[in-house]
């Protein structure tokens, strides 16, 4: 009969922990998968530009304790069920988006994560007096709008010099380039606050130095990271 009692008192002691713990949502079966899909160019996609092959999508999904211990239980797994699905690729421009929604499978629960322009810019738009840039804001509006996933998170384009113009690598004068460079980012602003969020790049890598970069434009393995963190909050909240 004692025995009886002991098995009786363990399951429910065991149950009534589970049901604490379902209701704590400490059950993570029963919750929703979160897929975070990265779209656009090597800003998103610069895992080939370190030696650990890290890029943003990956910290932001599951964050490496052992290179990044500052943001540890700071991502979407620690907070639930969450995948990414990594479509951006290096050198990609505005007009290469469409061909990354291709077989798109949506989950019940995502968030779109986008940065392009960069390429666009190396590739003519640097030196581009108004008629490009109107083509690049419409490709890329129309791509954003169409776009199935809600929330989307549009990175604006930073600047490797970090305003620097002694570093100017672009075979254009400054001057003009960092305009165009701004007009190209308050096109992606306005993108942005028609159909989704603005992660400022542009203002956190001016806070940075050339440790963030490699290859001259690209983020380096500390610039994954803080790409990440530009990303973070709004990540973070959905």
């Amino acid at each position: 009969m004692a025995a009886l009692q002991l098995t009786r008192r363990k399951f429910i002691q065991t149950v009534g922990g589970a049901s604490v713990l379902n209701l704590l949502g400490c059950n993570r079966q029963g919750q929703t998968m979160l897929t975070l899909y990265t779209f656009g160019d090597s800003i998103l996609d610069c895992g080939r530009y370190n030696g650990a092959g890290v890029h943003p999508g990956q910290l932001l999904v599951q964050n490496d304790d052992r290179l990044f211990p500052e943001f540890q239980g700071q991502d979407l797994s620690s907070r639930g069920q969450a995948r990414l699905e990594h479509r951006a690729r290096d050198g990609a421009t505005v007009e290469d988006l469409p061909a990354q929604v291709q077989s798109l499978f949506l989950e019940e629960r995502a968030i779109a994560l986008i940065t392009i322009g960069g390429n666009d810019l190396l590739r003519g738009l640097i030196r581009d007096t108004g008629t490009g840039m109107v083509s690049f804001t419409n490709t890329l509006d129309k791509f954003v709008q169409q776009l199935p996933i809600r929330p989307v998170l549009l990175g604006n384009v930073y600047n490797p010099t970090l305003g620097d113009d002694r570093r100017n690598f672009v075979g254009v004068e400054a001057v003009f380039a960092r305009q165009n460079l701004q007009r190209m980012n308050a096109a992606i602003g306005e993108i942005a606050n028609r159909y989704g969020q603005l992660v400022d790049l542009h203002a956190h890598f001016l806070k940075g130095d050339p440790s963030w970069f490699t290859a001259t434009i690209e983020p380096s393995l500390r610039g994954a990271s803080e790409v990440r963190r530009a990303f973070l909050p709004y990540v973070l909240r959905e």
